[in-house]
């Protein structure tokens, strides 16, 4: 199975989303996934039991929309020789395009994983939860920092860092109360040095034994030393968690902006993770445009005219970015115009509106998706293009402080 690039994975999340904002006035949308091993033939023949028990449906449009839909993928099957390695899914019906009127539409895709279960589901949305699995980071990483006042548990869930446990001691500190021996009182300490890696080990365990085997990737402990060696030696946690120990590495907060400070320092061991190809390609452009270089460009105008001069090193892009450039006309008075409209995941793209000289409604005469637009021109620069998550800071403030696109050049354009 070949793996998606960036772009693929920002395509199939931007469809998903479309198909997820779709909604039918009754249960009249189809959503048919088929696997690689399934037969056609059997699929054919329940679609065809599906359409003569559709015709028991009370309501004459239901009805009407939900044997068209199903009559849809009885034709698109006939020209399917052969269900890919990774199945197929198909969705249509009749979708409420406001003002009382539905559409019939219709979309297919080749997950990137592969389809294990049959399923044909009629309702008001389409199902989506399989492919939506499909985007789910995969890999989690434990995180501890500890010192002997304080230890938080997290995980590293794909690119996102979540905070689960906080823990603090009773342990005293390294000065005795008057009339205790010395000795005693270390003792004392000792103990209760011991049973606060003891809970920290117990709170680890809880949270790190209920991820998937197969999913937690490894565990990564910090603090200040001698702290995390003894916590360490200790073999405080499960043995099977043990094993997963990728490495000690020294934090000076223990608190949950230890975490993050413990991914960091740990960059070498998860130099392979997204996440830090990531991280790596924002800070090399903040960098760049601290330093005064000129070497950077940021929003559309600036980094399309850096790219079509092939002056673009790395390219930039936030997986939240949701922009078109469109071409707008008015068949009244010819009045026509460019423009990039934007939306943030999850809403409608912009309407074309009216126009501005005659007021007649503007129709679209041509849409390019940004994103596709300027990766290509990366591609034919041989520019590498990194698609950068907003879920962590500074990916989140090249949405917000850029607008999702940025690029490091090659050299200073004054462009």
């Amino acid at each position: 199975m070949t793996e998606q690039s960036a772009h693929e994975k920002y395509e199939f999340k931007k469809k998903l989303e479309s198909l997820r904002d779709k909604k039918g006035r009754s249960t009249e949308l189809i959503s048919l996934y088929i696997p690689a091993d399934k037969q056609i033939f059997d699929v054919t023949n329940q679609l065809k039991d599906e359409h003569g028990q559709a015709a028991n449906i009370k309501s004459k449009l239901t009805r009407t929309n939900v044997q068209g839909a199903i009559e849809s993928l009885l034709s698109r099957l006939r020209y399917l020789d052969k269900v890919p390695e990774n199945g197929i899914v198909y969705f249509t019906g009749a979708v409420d395009i406001g003002a009382n009127k539905t559409n019939m539409e219709s979309e297919v895709i080749v997950p990137p994983e592969p389809i294990t279960v049959y399923k044909y589901h009629c309702d008001s949305s389409f199902y989506l939860e399989p492919l939506e699995d499909m985007l789910k980071d995969k890999g989690t990483f434990g995180l501890l920092v500890l010192d002997r006042r304080e230890a938080t548990v997290g995980l590293l869930v794909g690119k996102r860092i979540e905070a689960f446990r906080n823990l603090t001691s009773t342990v005293p500190g390294k000065q005795r109360k008057g009339g205790q021996s010395s000795h005693r009182f270390q003792q004392l300490r000792l103990i209760a040095i011991h049973e606060f890696y003891k809970r920290i080990g117990d709170a680890a365990d809880d949270i790190f034994l209920a991820v998937e085997p197969k999913d937690l990737k490894g565990i990564l402990i910090g603090g200040p030393s001698p702290t995390k060696e003894e916590f360490y030696a200790g073999e405080f946690l499960h043995h099977e968690l043990m094993r997963k120990i990728l490495g000690l590495f020294d934090t000076a907060y223990t608190d949950e902006s230890g975490l993050s400070e413990l991914v960091n320092a740990a960059a070498d061991k998860l130099q392979d993770l997204e996440l830090m190809g990531q991280k790596n390609a924002v800070r090399a452009f903040f960098k760049e445009l601290i330093s005064d270089s000129g070497k950077v460009a940021y929003g559309e105008t600036q980094v399309r005219a850096n790219l079509e001069i092939n002056a673009v090193d790395v390219l930039l892009l936030s997986e939240d970015l949701r922009a078109e450039r469109v071409t707008t006309k008015c068949s009244v008075c010819g009045y026509e115009n460019k423009w990039t409209r934007r939306w943030k995941p999850g809403e409608a793209a912009p309407t074309a509106g009216n126009c501005p000289n005659c007021g007649a409604s503007l129709e679209v005469t041509d849409v390019t998706d940004v994103v596709d637009e300027l990766s290509d021109l990366a591609d034919r620069s041989n520019a590498k293009v990194v698609f950068v998550s907003t879920d962590f800071d500074e990916g989140s403030q090249l949405m917000n402080a850029f607008g999702g696109i940025a690029a490091i050049l090659r050299y200073s354009t004054g462009v």
